[in-house]
């Protein structure tokens, strides 16, 4: 769809819920003195314990990082809840909305998730909002419509909101698998959802590929039209890997 490429390129880790502090340490340690920023925007999602380390280490250096969730609240009895102006106190720059297992694990509906995303845009935080279908989904030939459903309200917030997003293609059945999309199969989703983006004038967002993303694929994936990136699970937790991915 896509003939050339002038939209930046951006590289996110989401460490899920792994990490500790002397790990996080040494594993940021070894990103910083490679300096992954120097072929792709480029920053990592860590659980909420770990922010104000992250924070700490990374402050002042060409990495960015984020959260793995926001609250759609802003305050309240919400037990459990972390909201947009908090994560805004540890500097972060992004925050995951909608993610496969916040969707799967936690029934996080179409319209939470973009609820999600609108708190986060009024804190002045990027939200990545992830959408994906299923593997039965897949099978039935149903990817596309799942993907126009997952997008719908957060189209309906508007061209402005959306040129302030990133939004991430992860099918369901290639997250943790080892199983990944086919560049062109991914290339096909990403397509169509750069065609909706047109339709409303942002055409120039960002939108990452996320599913079993290492570097032996990387390349092939980068090289698709419509792909701008990628969301790292596993491979971000280690540095080389993570590293590589960046490079290609």
């Amino acid at each position: 769809m896509t003939t050339t490429h002038a939209r930046a390129r951006l590289v996110l880790g989401n460490w899920k819920m792994h990490g500790n502090l002397a790990g996080n340490a040494a594993l940021l340690d070894a990103l910083g003195t490679a300096d992954p920023a120097a072929h792709c925007q480029f920053g990592v999602c860590v659980p909420f314990p770990y922010l104000a380390q992250v924070q700490q280490l990374l402050e002042g250096s060409s990495i960015a990082w984020g959260a793995q969730d926001v609250s759609k609240h802003d305050k309240g009895a919400y037990t459990g809840e972390v909201s947009a102006a908090m994560l805004v106190e540890f500097g972060c720059t992004w925050a995951l909305v909608g993610h496969s297992e916040r969707r799967s694990l936690h029934g996080e509906s179409d319209q939470m998730v973009a609820d999600k995303a609108a708190a986060a845009l009024a804190a002045g935080i990027t939200p990545v909002v992830c959408v994906g279908e299923s593997l039965d989904e897949r099978e039935g030939g149903n990817t596309l419509g799942v993907i126009q459903r997952q997008l719908a309200p957060v189209l309906a917030l508007g061209a402005d909101a959306l040129a302030r997003m990133v939004l991430a293609y992860e099918p369901v059945w290639a997250i943790g698998t080892g199983r990944t999309a086919s560049p062109e199969q991914a290339q096909e989703v990403h397509s169509a959802i750069r065609v909706a983006l047109q339709g409303l004038g942002v055409p120039q967002v960002q939108v990452l590929y996320g599913g079993s993303v290492k570097a032996a694929n990387a390349a092939s994936l980068f090289a698709m039209p419509d792909i701008d990136g990628a969301l790292v699970g596993g491979a971000s937790l280690v540095a080389d890997e993570f590293l590589r991915i960046a490079a290609a």
